[in-house]
């Protein structure tokens, strides 16, 4: 069974976090950030993992302790429910529409953590969320869960739909790297 389960609590945020890698692409999302939420419940569904977050933070101070720890649980448990990483395809990819926007998102389950994001011009804030906080969360992601990860927003004029086409293409490009489709570690060393 590839499942795990995380909790992270520090005097700015408490976040508890399951995941179910073969799941159906059930989503229990509960944050203090709606559109944080909305993004999550998208890539759940794409990716057709389950996904149990809740999370509560100082967003009196502001919204980033809470996106960065979030970022951080969902890639520690997604870490953890891997293990060995017997099996899996591996890399995954998605060119992904939102209407006028596409963005291409890349994953290697590598072991190796490492964030490229080129990002188009966006508006200041989405929903309640800084715009910069998009880069926060899948930076904390990618390091946590020890992926490399890229992430190409290659046009669109709505921010809502240029980052809405990244989320649903992370979850398209995981559900291809985390199938299993063989018997083996897919690396020449044996291990990631």
């Amino acid at each position: 069974m590839r499942k795990a389960k995380f909790e992270r609590k520090t005097k700015e945020t408490d976040i508890s976090v399951e995941l179910d890698l073969d799941g159906t692409g059930k989503a229990e999302i509960n944050t203090p950030i709606g559109f944080l939420n909305h993004m999550l419940e998208l890539f759940t569904f794409f990716s057709r993992i389950d996904l149990k977050l809740k999370a509560s933070g100082d967003v009196n101070v502001d919204l980033h302790h809470t996106v960065e720890d979030a970022g951080l649980s969902i890639g520690e448990v997604f870490f953890k429910a891997l293990s060995d990483k017997t099996g899996i395809h591996r890399f995954g990819h998605a060119a992904t529409p939102m209407d006028e926007a596409l963005s291409q998102v890349v994953v290697d389950i590598s072991g190796r953590p490492f964030l490229v994001y080129k990002s188009v011009q966006l508006p200041e804030k989405i929903g309640e969320m800084d715009s910069e906080l998009f880069e926060v969360f899948f930076q904390a992601f990618a390091f946590r869960s020890r992926i490399t990860l890229h992430i190409n927003m290659l046009y669109g004029d709505n921010g809502h739909h240029i980052i809405e086409s990244c989320f649903k293409g992370l979850g398209r490009a995981m559900r291809q790297a985390v199938k299993v489709t063989d018997q083996d570690v897919p690396s020449t060393k044996g291990v990631l």
